[in-house]
C-alpha cells in the first residue's frame, strides 16, 4: 500500500465522520465537506492504485528482462 492510497482510506474516514456528524447536527455544510472530503479520498485512493499497478507493471517488465 503506497501513500497516496493510504492517506485516501484516511480521507474518507474523515469524511464519513464529517459527514455523519453534519447528519446527527443538522449542519448541512459540515454534511457537505464530509461529502467532499470522501470523494477526494476516493479519488487518492484510486489514483494511488493506479500508481501501484503502474509501477508494478514496469517492475515486472523489467525483471522478465534479467530472465
Amino acid at each position: 500500500m503506497n501513500e497516496d492510497q493510504t492517506k485516501g482510506k484516511m480521507d474518507q474516514a474523515k469524511g464519513e465522520a464529517k459527514r455523519e456528524l453534519g447528519k446527527l447536527t443538522g449542519d448541512e455544510r459540515t454534511e457537505a465537506e464530509g461529502n467532499k472530503d470522501k470523494a477526494k479520498g476516493n479519488i487518492r485512493e484510486g489514483y494511488g492504485d493506479a500508481k501501484e499497478k503502474a509501477t508494478d507493471t514496469v517492475n515486472s517488465l523489467f525483471d522478465n528482462k534479467r530472465d
